[in-house]
């Protein structure tokens, strides 16, 4: 793909909502900030102040009517997401910018939104592994990796892949040397303290803790998964996530 330099100002913005899990935001925000000749907008369907899943209180600037064509959309996930499934004027205005846009990025569950919105149809694209299974009913394969790029569309798995994700966008849009450059300037070197990151390496009884934890979560997703797969007249692929 056509890297995107010179003198060109880049349009990126990010779609924030109630219940978003901020590293989904923040953790991108840190890569794309730092891309020279960027504009940043943090975008929401009105300018009220929002509580992210953990409490933490963000502001949008904008409103969707205030944004034109945006060479990159941010997507994040959380479960927030769960609300914007069925919100018409948020799926449209991800539509048109999709239409347009150089890039579509999401982070974990944001790929479940996309989805609503019919952008994964024939895609191969990941999310938080506990929400996995669900992008076949959006007409999605879904994919094991950490970072998936088809085409225009770029979805990163749970959470903190946001910002290995952020980083290939980058790559994308300014070239490979930039992209390492802000990758020295975050130091983003990790050194995780346990092997527990990926449902492969976790312990058995990890797993299981966790995937608990989210079992009311997940069945909710399931509901909304298949009403919203049917609705869009998409028929459930029964193909299992690639490796």
């Amino acid at each position: 793909m056509n890297q995107i330099r010179g003198s060109k100002q880049l349009q990126i913005g990010a779609l924030i909502f109630p219940g978003v899990d901020q590293i989904d935001f923040t953790g991108p925000f840190e890569v794309f900030s730092r891309i020279p000749g960027a504009t940043y907008h943090v975008i929401a369907k009105d300018r009220k102040p929002i509580r992210d899943r953990c409490d933490l209180i963000l502001t949008p600037e904008k409103t969707y009517s205030k944004i034109s064509r945006l060479d990159l959309l941010h997507v994040p996930g959380g479960p927030g997401q769960e609300a914007l499934m069925d919100d018409e004027e948020t799926l449209s205005f991800i539509r048109e910018q999709a239409a347009n846009t150089n890039y579509i990025f999401s982070v974990c569950t944001g790929a479940l939104i996309l989805g609503a919105a019919g952008l994964l149809v024939g895609k191969r694209a990941t999310t938080h592994w506990a929400a996995l299974h669900l992008l076949n009913y959006f007409g999605a394969t879904p994919s094991n990796e950490r970072v998936v790029i088809d085409g225009k569309l770029v979805s990163a798995a749970g959470v903190t892949a946001g910002i290995d994700g952020a980083l290939r966008v980058a790559a994308l849009l300014c070239g490979e040397r930039k992209a390492q450059e802000i990758q020295l300037d975050l130091q983003y070197a990790p050194e995780p303290p346990f092997d527990t990151g990926s449902v492969t390496t976790a312990p058995k009884e990890v797993v299981q803790a966790v995937r608990a934890a989210y079992q009311p979560l997940t069945d909710a997703r399931l509901v909304t998964a298949r009403r919203i797969g049917a609705k869009l007249g998409i028929e459930y692929n029964t193909v299992t996530a690639a490796d």
